[in-house]
């Protein structure tokens, strides 16, 4: 007969050998030692191993309970027990707590060691108090130890909770530096981001402002410019990101993401003559043939080309300026009017011009955020990515870009 005392938190298995029966049994603490011999002795109770030929039995000596069986394996389903005859071979080692025990099952417990009640401790988690209780039981089944005990009043921690509790709390602040180190790591460095004029009157300061909030650590670069130099940009390797008009956009190897759908608008001088006998809100392509345009960047003048002719119809262009701040001093010049998505309008002061939705399906203009290749972005760039996206959303969420619908 072989006695051993068994420690909680060790677990027995077995594999089977030639020879000689013999017992294994390691302990990996700050190495792995291993014993072989007929014995060991560990803490908590005492276990018997009857060896007779091709039958085993476990006997249980202590609060243990009596297992038996025939030639294979017995076990139970924490520190379990594999048993062989004499030609068997027997180890025994402690399990890795880390793959069971979760942060929230310590954040529970501390909680309530602080708290003193499962139900304070449930409310300040903002759960249910079973969801509390259940965590704190499944972490005393885990380690086979009694952590928090019923008193009078509330529960107070054993023992061995209140040495758990310390080690607890280093661990989660030890987690919560973890995060803090990944997330400084991750969001510092630099990114450089194009937009074009129109899109950057709406865009370019809530995108900055949300970066800042967001990432503080990372030096962002914006370039305003017109989309075909922003292209080109992009495919020297100059900026990482950039929002421009989808006409006449090359994807060039780079990624390109859908992004933002605008109407387009008539813009022009309140007392323009050729504007007098349009409405207050809307018009019609058709209505505008007669009226002297002022055009902009290539990109937006594709758009306005494209949509005439859709309707066999053209434009009547008295003057190309490539610049949106002089383009719009020229309209409010009343020289000419302008076709424009409505975010041209913020950089004016408020009614400083007539603005008329474009009625017609063919009059929008599309947006999308177009970056080099997936593989070359840097951490900061795809994270300015994701907020730029975001930003998007959130403006035309909130009604903030005059016009504006989310290009799926």
């Amino acid at each position: 007969m072989i006695f051993i005392e068994r420690d909680e938190g060790f677990t027995l298995s077995r594999q089977r050998t030639s020879g000689i029966g013999r017992l294994e049994v390691g302990i990996d603490r700050t190495g792995e030692r291993r014993v072989h011999d007929a014995a060991a002795t560990f803490v908590s109770r005492c276990v018997a191993l009857v060896n007779d030929g091709d039958a085993a039995t476990r006997e249980s000596i202590g609060p243990a309970r009596r297992f038996s069986g025939t030639g294979r394996t017995v076990c139970n389903a924490r520190g379990g027990v594999s048993i062989l005859p004499t030609d068997g071979h027997v180890s025994f080692r402690r399990p890795d707590w880390s793959d069971r025990l979760e942060l929230r099952q310590l954040r529970y417990f501390i909680r309530v060691i602080e708290l003193g009640s499962f139900g304070r401790a449930a409310r300040e988690l903002d759960v249910v108090t079973s969801a509390v209780s259940q965590q704190v039981s499944r972490l005393e089944t885990e380690l086979s130890t009694r952590l928090l005990q019923r008193v009078a009043g509330g529960i107070r921690p054993t023992d061995a909770g209140l040495a758990f509790y310390r080690q607890a709390q280093l661990t989660l602040r030890h987690a919560d530096e973890a995060v803090r180190a990944a997330q400084q790591a991750r969001l510092s460095g630099h990114v450089s981001v194009g937009i074009s004029p129109t899109t950057s009157a709406v865009l370019a300061i809530p995108f900055i402002n949300a970066m800042r909030d967001r990432y503080p650590h990372i030096r962002l670069r914006m370039v305003e410019s017109l989309s075909t130099a922003l292209e080109a940009m992009l495919e020297a390797r100059q900026i990482d990101l950039a929002v421009l008009f989808e006409a006449g956009t090359k994807r060039g190897g780079g990624d390109l993401m859908p992004l933002v759908e605008e109407r387009l608008y008539l813009m022009g001088a309140k007392n323009m003559a050729e504007l007098s006998h349009l409405g207050d809100s809307t018009v019609r392509m058709e209505q505008l043939v007669d009226v002297p345009l002022v055009v902009g960047s290539l990109a937006l003048r594709k758009v306005v080309d494209a949509a005439f002719a859709h309707l066999g119809l053209k434009p009547r262009i008295a003057m190309e300026i490539d610049g949106l701040p002089l383009l719009m001093e020229v309209v409010r010049a009343g020289i000419g009017a302008t076709i424009q998505p409505g975010a041209a309008t913020l950089r004016l002061p408020p009614d400083s011009v007539k603005r008329l939705e474009i009625a017609d399906p063919v009059a929008i203009r599309r947006n999308v955020l177009i970056s080099i290749g997936e593989n070359e972005l840097s951490p900061p760039a795809l994270a300015a990515r994701v907020v730029l996206r975001d930003t998007v959303r959130s403006l035309i969420l909130n009604g903030l870009w005059p016009g504006a619908t989310i290009h799926e």
